[in-house]
Parts: C-alpha cells; sequence; structure tokens
C-alpha cells in the first residue's frame, strides 16, 4: 500500500530501445504479468530503469527493491553503460514501501543482519549502496514521491524532478523515517518542518532546497534528464568513477553515513511508542487504507484529497 494520489500529468515513456526484463531471475511481475523493472538504452551509454508496478504507484516491496538493486548493479558492470536513469512508470515516481501485504511470502533481497532495526538497516543500507555503484544513478522524478520513494530518490547521485512533484514522509505522523536524509540534503529549518508535520514539498521547493538538482514541467523532464545523462556520457567512465567519488568521499568524512545509520536506532524505538501502537490498532480494527485516511485527514493532504479515500485501491 502507498501514501499518494493521482496525477493529471503522465510523461510519455516511448524510448528508442525496447524495454526489456532486468536479469534478477524473470519471475517477479506486476499485476498485468510484466516485469517489475524495465530497462532500456535511450542512448549511447545511457541505460534506464523503469519501476513497473504503476498499479501500486511503484510502492516498493521486496521484489521490485530487489529487481532495481539488480539492474543497477547489472548496468554498473556494463561496458557500454555509463549513465544510468530510474523513473517511475504510471503517475508517479513511487508512492514509498508496500505497506499492504505486497511483501507477503517473499524474502529480504540481501541479506542485512536480524534483530531489531532490521527493517531500516536494510533499506537504508540498500539505497546508500547505490552511492557506492562506480557509474552515476540520475533519478527522474514526477508526481509522488514519498516515504520510501524518497528514500530511493536520495540514495541516486542526481536528482531532477517535475515541478509539480510531490516530495514528502508522511510516515512521520505515526513514526519515523527509515533513513533519515532530511537534515543534510535540506537543511536544518526544511528538514524540521517536514519532519514533524508530514507535509510535502513541490519539485521547485525541493530543487532550491538542495534536494533536488533542478526541476523541469513534466512535460521537458524527460528532454532535459536525457540531457544531462548525455553530458554525464560524454566524459570517460574512470574519470566520472572517481569523481564521483570524491563527492561521496567528502560526505563520509563529514558524516552523512554514519548519521543515516545511527538513525535507523531512532526508527526501531519509534515502533516501541504510544503513537505507532495507536496506528497500528487502527489499521487492525479498520484496515490500512482507513487508518491513513485518519492519519491525513486532520491534514487535508495526500489521500484524503482522492476521490474516495476509504476505498481500497484496485
Amino acid at each position: 500500500m502507498s501514501d499518494a494520489s493521482t496525477s493529471s500529468h503522465t510523461p510519455s515513456y516511448g524510448s528508442a530501445a525496447q524495454p526489456q526484463p532486468a536479469s534478477n531471475g524473470g519471475v517477479a511481475t506486476n499485476a498485468a504479468g510484466e516485469p517489475l523493472v524495465l530497462v532500456d538504452d535511450p542512448g549511447p551509454g545511457i541505460r534506464r530503469v523503469t519501476l513497473n508496478r504503476p498499479e501500486k504507484r511503484n510502492a516498493l516491496n521486496n521484489p521490485l527493491r530487489g529487481a532495481l538493486i539488480a539492474a543497477l548493479r547489472e548496468a554498473d558492470g556494463d561496458d557500454a553503460v555509463r549513465v544510468t536513469i530510474v523513473r517511475g512508470a504510471g503517475t508517479c515516481f513511487s508512492a514509498g514501501y508496500d505497506l499492504g501485504g505486497g511483501n507477503e511470502g517473499t524474502r529480504l533481497p540481501f541479506f542485512t543482519a536480524a534483530g531489531e532495526g532490521q527493517w531500516p538497516r536494510h533499506v537504508t543500507e540498500g539505497w546508500m549502496s547505490i552511492w557506492d555503484l562506480a557509474k552515476p544513478v540520475i533519478a527522474q522524478v514526477h508526481g509522488y514521491c514519498l516515504a520510501g520513494g524518497s528514500e530511493l530518490a536520495t540514495g541516486c547521485d542526481l536528482v531532477y524532478v517535475a515541478t509539480d512533484a510531490k516530495i514528502g514522509y508522511p510516515a512521520v505522523r505515526f513514526g519515523t523515517p527509515d533513513m533519515q536524509f532530511h537534515a543534510w540534503f535540506m537543511g536544518m529549518r526544511a528538514a524540521m518542518e517536514m519532519m514533524i508535520t508530514g507535509d510535502s514539498i513541490s519539485g521547485v521547493e525541493a530543487a532550491r532546497l538542495g534536494w533536488a538538482n533542478k526541476a523541469y514541467s513534466i512535460a521537458e523532464l524527460d528532454e532535459h534528464v536525457l540531457a544531462v545523462a548525455e553530458r554525464v556520457a560524454k566524459v570517460p567512465p574512470d574519470i566520472v568513477q572517481l569523481n564521483k567519488r570524491t563527492v561521496h568521499r567528502a560526505m563520509d568524512v563529514m558524516g552523512l553515513r554514519a548519521a543515516i545509520r545511527s538513525g535507523t536506532e531512532l526508527c526501531s524505538l519509534a515502533i516501541h511508542q504510544e503513537g505507532f501502537k495507536a496506528f497500528i490498532a487502527d489499521a487492525q480494527e479498520h484496515g490500512l487504507t482507513a487508518a491513513l485516511s485518519h492519519r491525513d485527514r486532520p491534514f487535508g493532504d495526500y489521500r484524503t484529497t482522492e476521490p474516495h479515500p476509504e476505498k481500497p485501491r484496485q
């Protein structure tokens, strides 16, 4: 289950190459029987990975996360690829982690030590592993980019957004983020406002704050992201790899990863709080969709702006 509403602006996903399943075992599919991740090469040296679970607003369940990471690692080892774009099919980039049963019967896509805080440690290490890839990864964000979706985008090296995109972490209204990047990428004041209200920001605001590189209209987003990817692809990949690493090393020296890792302990602490327990009790009694609507109704945002917020999505 995800926290987003549909958008009236849906980008076209035609491409120069026919999308193909990622090499992740070929078994994970969406509701239409299509691969969870589509891969194409829209230009020389450019790999594009599309999250393909639009019927769930690209909610990040274990199979989708596994397919995505596998596709990114495959691109990183492909000598023909110099840069990778990640985007979402349908109305949004990603509405967050799948809270509605999409992980039932699945396993975590990669090993994380068991024990308290396994989930936040697991997803955080997964997104930060993108920083360790040799080749740059660009997030192309449109529509909703919420909770886990915002963590994925943060894990990319460059982020370009649609002007009317909505970036937020509504789950702070009952818990604490798994990957607590906000202060590092938005500054203290903006991070504090988002963390204690759960409010979203627009793509324009995300670019102004520094979380995103630039914002473009939805009609222009594809073109501009490809233009940036083309420029990256023109630089020798051995040099790009080192220059990417210099930026991430600098952030490491300043404590970025240590701070994010320490935040996973606070996320674990949150599940023992009365506010979190009350949300879980509401979800168990009335269903997750209703509980999320109860959460957001006092604020008049997210799912409460949908025509029938109490009805489960099809």
